[in-house]
């Protein structure tokens, strides 16, 4: 009934302004589940691990374990019985949402997104909060979109605020929300979204502001403008940081893969591996030196390192153990972020490297508070492949506008660490390594590009092809498949094509039915070359072939207007 109201009201809203109207709509339900995520997941973490840690030695052992196992065989069960789309970050599934289903995404990941990620970050695994926030920002304001009227193919605006609101909220980060959705999502900051995601990164800010506070993420004393040695160190902490985040993509990439083969033990138990390897290290870091880091988001030892009430040794060591733990819980299927861990990384790399050079350096305490927050932004801007985001989010978690020098510096040279070391960011990986080319996915930005892609990224390479033209396979083939078009393969060679009224007229009459000749292109060939043979062919259909004549594919006149609308979408 409500729902109905505010649709209602959406539509009497003047023609210019329902957009606005929509757009704050989005921001606020997306900055609200932000928050709400945020303080579900802080609230399981402090009623479980914090607690246990003042515990005796043997309790807090146990506790953490059934804590950290029970937790991740929930989340395991959770994402491979209602929802695999909730699993890891959230923020590749919610690019592919937006390219490819136009932006929509189904209601059933909000809950189990909001569910799994509060179980497992609060829960202890080292993962972090600000992807599961962007994928719950998108999906539910997708969903609102839905609720309002809007068809599946039209939410692309709603799932866009709706993460940069999501994201905004996370961290209290408007300006890096902004850059992100642009940079990383749309990968245009130039599109014509800017508006509706500035707007709602705003609200999502405002929703953060009423109800958790102004302050900023990490509260740091004033940091002084940094001298030249600060400016020296900054390449080799930010390429060291840039490093830390190529081995974590490296690493959790080999072993998403590699799980794929453990067929006994069953996928929903799998995160379970990544809980007690976390759990392992994490608990050894805690019993010999009273820290929490390596679980979790690790936020409370990183606002200690920035407020110079960390050791270098020990900053070290949590490097270390963390990049251990993030990678377990990520590769072996976890719920939850690469930001806060990232940002985790960096930092430490940043204090143990600032430590190591006053050796023989003469360095403040204010620089190693630098060298820091560049190793911060370096590790993150080189998984995520955002540097702008990485200066910006690094600034707005601290409003410290003497470090951007050192930021910006620092960036250049983790962005040109990352490139060389690994071809695609993270989020891109992962979605190449479960066989989503992003090339096939996001439409080119002018038609001179789009007619020079290659037929592979259109054509249906799961075709249904005809064994024969013998009665019984005709019956078969009509009763089993609705296509209108089938190529008919006879002796190992394609013979021809054969359309769905001929085969019925042929059995009817009981005759040998006429097939079309088959026009054949391979799938190198351009989509504007591909228009002229779907000109030249008799059916609309082309086949696709390998340089031996076996058929791969298809592509219809259908496929291919299908993908011009996705484009014009894509780029009005």
């Amino acid at each position: 009934m409500k729902s109905n109201i505010v649709a209602r009201l959406a539509q009497k809203w003047p023609g210019q302004g329902r957009p606005i109207f929509l757009t704050c709509l989005y921001g606020l339900s997306a900055g609200g589940v932000a928050v709400a995520f945020q303080w579900s997941m802080n609230l399981f973490y402090s009623q479980t691990l914090l607690r246990f840690s003042g515990h005796a030695r043997g309790a807090f052992l146990l506790e953490s374990f059934v804590l950290l196992v029970g937790t991740s065989a929930a989340v395991g069960f959770l994402l491979n019985h209602y929802c695999r789309e909730a699993s890891g970050s959230g923020i590749p599934q919610l690019k592919l949402a937006f390219w490819k289903d136009f932006g929509y995404v189904p209601w059933r990941v909000v809950w189990v997104k909001f569910l799994a990620g509060v179980i497992s970050i609060g829960g202890g695994s080292s993962l972090g909060r600000e992807g599961p926030s962007v994928q719950l920002g998108g999906a539910l304001s997708s969903n609102v979109a839905g609720w309002l009227g809007a068809a599946k193919q039209n939410r692309r605006r709603a799932a866009l605020a709706g993460a940069a609101a999501g994201l905004a909220a996370a961290f209290n980060t408007p300006l890096a929300a902004i850059t992100f959705t642009l940079e990383e999502i749309i990968e245009d900051l130039n599109s014509r979204f800017l508006g509706s995601v500035l707007l709602a990164s705003v609200i999502g800010a405002f929703v953060v502001h009423g109800l958790v506070g102004k302050q900023p993420a990490f509260s740091l004393k004033e940091v002084e403008a940094p001298g030249w040695p600060v400016y020296v160190l900054t390449p080799v902490v930010a390429a060291a940081a840039a490093l830390a985040g190529v081995i974590f993509q490296k690493v959790t990439l080999d072993l998403r893969q590699r799980r794929k083969g453990f067929e006994r033990v069953p996928p929903w138990l799998r995160p379970v591996i990544g809980a007690v390897v976390t759990w392992a290290v994490g608990s050894a870091v805690f019993l010999n030196t009273g820290h929490l880091g390596v679980f979790g988001l690790g936020y409370v030892d990183l606002s200690a390192g920035l407020n110079q009430d960390l050791g270098w040794q020990l900053a070290g060591l949590l490097l270390v153990t963390k990049l251990v733990a993030t990678c377990a819980c990520y590769g072996f299927g976890g719920c939850g972020g690469v930001f806060s861990p990232m940002l985790f990384l960096g930092g430490m790399c940043g204090l143990f490297l600032a430590g190591l050079s006053g050796l023989a350096m003469d360095l403040h305490p204010a620089d190693h508070v630098v060298l820091a927050v560049v190793g911060m932004s370096g590790c993150l801007g080189a998984v995520v492949g955002a540097p702008v985001t990485g200066i910006l989010i690094v600034f707005e978690m601290t409003h410290q506008f003497s470090l951007v020098p050192a930021l910006m510096l620092g960036a250049l040279v983790s962005q040109a660490v990352g490139r060389r070391l690994t071809p695609s960011n993270f989020y891109e990986a992962l979605l190449l390594q479960d066989g989503h080319d992003l090339q096939h996915v996001i439409p080119p930005r002018d038609l001179q590009s789009w007619l020079q892609l290659p037929v592979s990224a259109i054509a249906n390479f799961h075709p249904v092809i005809a064994p024969g033209v013998a009665p019984e396979a005709l019956a078969t083939l009509l009763r089993d498949h609705p296509q209108q078009r089938f190529p008919v393969v006879m002796q190992d060679t394609l013979a021809g094509i054969l359309t769905r009224r001929e085969a019925e007229l042929a059995l009817a009459e009981k005759r040998t039915p006429k097939l079309d000749k088959a026009v054949v292109c391979q799938p190198q060939r351009t989509i504007g070359e591909l228009q002229s043979l779907l000109i030249e062919s008799a059916s609309l259909l082309v086949v696709v072939v390998d340089a031996q004549e076996r058929i791969l594919g298809l592509v219809t006149l259908h496929d291919l207007l299908r993908a011009e609308t996705a484009l014009a979408k894509g780029n009005e």
